[in-house]
């Protein structure tokens, strides 16, 4: 990963031929709705969110349908509750993919306190000016790690990890690898 200046949900890659390469939205929520990721409807009991389907939860959305929802509906979610609250436009596009992910599993406010963590900026839960210099100053790559070591931490002292820290572990494993080999930046 190289470090990379941000470009808003634009082309990955200026269009070549007919079909134009996804935005950088598009390619992490095409990552988070991966069947290993956020794939589809389930509902365990022993998960607080209650029933979800493609990552998005009655607990934090009671007035879904949630077994209904289309993918479509999801993405739309996604990009209006989690990309944009998180500014991942604004973000470099490895981290803001990083923190999307993160967002959507674990809150907006937890991928932005990680985020500054791993920036080592206060830790307010706000995406702002400050936060996103600090992002745009740092080495990409360095951010990537730091970022998902922190979330693992996280993930380690929640209350339910004895019964999901191997999937967590998976998640942020198969991410690293998105971003580290799949994942199309603008040059």
């Amino acid at each position: 990963m190289a470090r990379r200046k941000p470009t808003p949900s634009t082309p990955a890659k200026a269009p070549a031929g007919p079909a134009a390469v996804a935005t950088v939205f598009d390619q992490a929520a095409g990552f988070v709705l991966k069947e290993q990721i956020e794939g589809g409807y389930v509902n365990d009991p022993r998960d607080p969110g209650g029933e979800t389907n493609f990552g998005i939860s009655k607990r934090s959305y009671p007035k879904v349908n949630i077994k209904a929802l289309t993918r479509e509906d999801a993405i739309a979610i996604y990009k209006r509750d989690y990309w944009d609250a998180s500014k991942c436009d604004e973000l470099p596009p490895e981290i803001a993919v990083a923190v999307f992910d993160c967002a959507v599993n674990q809150g907006t406010g937890i991928g932005a306190r990680l985020l500054q963590k791993a920036l080592r900026v206060t830790a307010d839960g706000i995406i702002g000016p400050k936060t996103l210099a600090a992002a745009h100053r740092a080495d990409t790559a360095e951010l990537v790690f730091d970022f998902l070591s922190w979330r693992l931490r996280r993930y380690a002292h929640t209350a339910n990890s004895a019964t999901y820290m191997r999937g967590w572990s998976k998640r942020v494993l198969y991410l690293l690898n998105f971003l580290t080999s799949e994942i199309e930046v603008p040059a």
